[in-house]
């Protein structure tokens, strides 16, 4: 009979977890315990056939994945020999014979793998916390993993991963080993890399990990669960619709990531299921949240030949280093993924025209790769001190706020109003200016537009957010003031009223 994997501290939220992943099952508990049975009972041979050490083989490289990631920088080992745990494999084959050897085996990992996390994977919420977690509610589950979210006693919001049971990785190795709780460890083995990596490699758009439950036995069969920051998952036909300064920041984000990810503990860390899927946004930043798919080796070489780097529309051919390695190949696939998913669609439309040219630049010298990730981020950080400064409006001398009336201690009367594209107000038009000058050309440039108010809201940039009324209805507001185009005045509008108005 098939064993419950979710074991947790709390009861309640052992059976919650565990009936959210089994209502995935489509298998049947009997088809699964004959996979184990043929297992136990086959015949020397079978344990020891191709394929059953092809499985042996996968989960040791996924083991000496993680032990390597322990330590960043390690002296490297003869080629072919396993980290950490070849001695026992070979003690324990010559010791038991070839019957009991699989199984041994899978036990010398699991322990080995399981000392090494243990002294790898700590956060602020553990296994006792996890009574605690209210609002359990099924997300979505993918190749490897189930993602759960759920809240903290705290109120944080959480995202829960754990092995998908009926995930293709486990099923389609089930289908080829015929092995069910080693299937399962297999993937236990991805998530558990991945918290790993995420206890290394620490930066603003790398998910942040609170903490992990580890729980299990070579028996019982393993039970990880990743307990992570909440993001919004990444949504390109909305991002189209939000303003220029907020798809900048996006791109601006994955700049600073990549940058982090060439120059990393491990060395150049390389994306390998690089998908806007892969990405979410916490509170206007993108973060990445797997790592589970992510490479540290840059691809061997011995000539130029060797270094052709793939994409649908085009190839580039790169040059192979001294050492036989093809040189900053991972930092320059990541790049031009990060063009082809996210420039190309967020980067210019709708900007600023000052800062076209350059951002077009930006475009065309990383579609080409002829910018690394180091000069990418000079020049998006550029782009940003144009924006943040207000120099990108240098060349405008014509100042078109002399042509309106300010009116302090006054609001516009709230109605239904115009709406421009892209605003940060669907229903309305506000735009982020840098000062009052700016504002006032916006609204000299919109035919509907009659008046504008500064509100006390400002972006992540520190620019003001502005709200371009098409009305001219004034009402008393002591902490609102209101601009107002000269030709809109209407002179009952604030007869009789106790107000304060200048001209510019």
């Amino acid at each position: 009979m098939r064993k419950l994997y979710f074991v947790f501290v709390s009861a309640a939220l052992f059976f919650t977890v565990a009936l959210l992943i089994l209502k995935l099952s489509t298998s049947s508990q009997w088809r699964r315990g004959a996979a184990e049975r043929s297992w136990v009972s086959g015949n020397h041979e079978s344990l020891f056939s191709s394929r059953q050490r092809e499985l042996v083989d996968q989960i040791e490289e996924r083991v000496e994945e993680i032990i390597r990631y322990q330590e960043p920088v390690r002296q490297p080992l003869p080629k072919g020999q396993p980290v950490g745990f070849s001695d026992s494999y070979r003690a324990r084959e010559s010791s038991f014979g070839r019957s009991h050897t699989a199984v041994d085996v899978f036990s010398v990992l699991w322990e080995k793998t399981r000392r090494a996390a243990g002294n790898l994977i700590r956060g602020t919420v553990g296994c006792s916390d996890f009574r605690n977690i209210t609002g359990i509610e099924f997300l979505g589950s993918g190749y490897t993993k189930t993602v759960l979210r759920g809240n903290l006693q705290d109120g944080t919001a959480i995202a829960l991963k754990a092995v998908n049971s009926q995930g293709d990785e486990v099923m389609r190795c089930i289908r080829r080993y015929g092995q069910a709780r080693d299937c399962y460890r297999l993937a236990a083995y991805k998530i558990i890399k991945e918290i790993t990596l995420l206890q290394k490699l620490r930066h603003p758009n790398i998910i942040q990990l609170y903490g992990q439950c580890y729980y299990g036995s070579l028996e019982d069969g393993p039970v990880i669960t990743a307990v992570m920051e909440l993001g919004t998952p990444v949504e390109m036909i909305q991002l189209l619709q939000t303003p220029w300064e907020e798809r900048f920041r996006i791109c601006l984000s994955l700049v600073k990531l990549l940058h982090y990810l060439a120059h990393s503990p491990f060395g150049s860390v390389l994306l390998l299921d690089f998908q806007p899927r892969q990405f979410v946004i916490v509170d206007g930043e993108l973060k990445v949240t797997d790592l589970d798919d992510v490479s540290t080796e840059e691809l061997s070489c011995k000539t130029d030949s060797d270094c052709v780097l793939e994409f649908p529309t085009r190839n580039f051919n790169l040059q192979c280093s001294a050492e036989g390695k093809c040189q900053r190949i991972n930092e320059k696939r990541n790049l031009y993924n990060a063009f082809r998913y996210f420039f190309t669609y967020l980067l210019p439309y709708s900007a600023p025209s000052a800062l076209r040219p350059l951002l077009y630049e930006i475009m065309n010298a990383t579609g080409d790769l002829r910018y690394g990730i180091n000069k990418t981020l000079e020049t998006f950080e550029e782009v940003l001190h144009l924006y943040k400064s207000g120099l990108y409006r240098i060349n405008h001398s014509q100042s078109w706020l002399e042509d309106y009336k300010i009116f302090e201690g006054f609001r516009i009367q709230e109605n239904t109003d115009y709406k421009c594209w892209p605003s940060y107000n669907h229903q309305g038009c506000l735009l982020s200016v840098y000062n009052r000058e700016e504002a006032a050309a916006i609204c000299h440039s919109q035919q509907q537009c009659q008046s504008f108010i500064i509100t006390h809201q400002t972006t992540w940039s520190g620019r003001y957010l502005v709200s371009f009324r098409s009305s001219t209805d004034l009402i008393l507001d002591i902490n609102s003031t209101v601009y107002m185009k000269s030709s809109s005045l209407k002179a009952p509008m604030w007869k009789n009223q106790d107000h304060k108005s200048s001209s510019s």
